[in-house]
């Protein structure tokens, strides 16, 4: 539960298929995701506040044992989605692992970390 998550811990790290995408201090990720699954677990969080629509992910969650190559996040990744397919951006997204971009205490793994960060 994001919500007490927030109010308990000190750092967060953000798993998908069992792989760490994103970890950064609390206030950090929950005011500035970097990671599109990241923002996309956010938004699904309900908020008194905002009555903003409830946009699910597209596609369907991946096998574990039998991961998409690449990032394994692409096949349900808003800006891979949105990319014109053969771009260099979509073919880096489904040929190689993205590397850790930061530190050890905060970091984010996303080939198309600048446009994750804008939308």
């Amino acid at each position: 539960n994001l919500s007490v998550v927030r109010y308990m811990a000190d750092t967060v790290a953000i798993m998908y298929l069992g792989k760490i995408v994103e970890q950064s201090p609390v206030e950090e990720l929950f005011d500035n995701p970097r990671h599109p699954y990241t923002k996309s677990l956010l938004e699904a969080v309900p908020s008194l506040e905002s009555r903003k629509p409830f946009k699910p992910l597209t596609g369907d969650v991946p096998s574990p044992l039998n991961p998409p190559k690449g990032c394994h996040f692409h096949p349900r990744c808003p800006i891979y989605l949105s990319e014109e397919p053969g771009s260099e951006l979509s073919k880096r997204c489904t040929r190689q692992i993205p590397k850790k971009l930061g530190d050890t205490h905060s970091f984010v793994s996303c080939h198309n970390i600048t446009l994750a960060t804008k939308k």
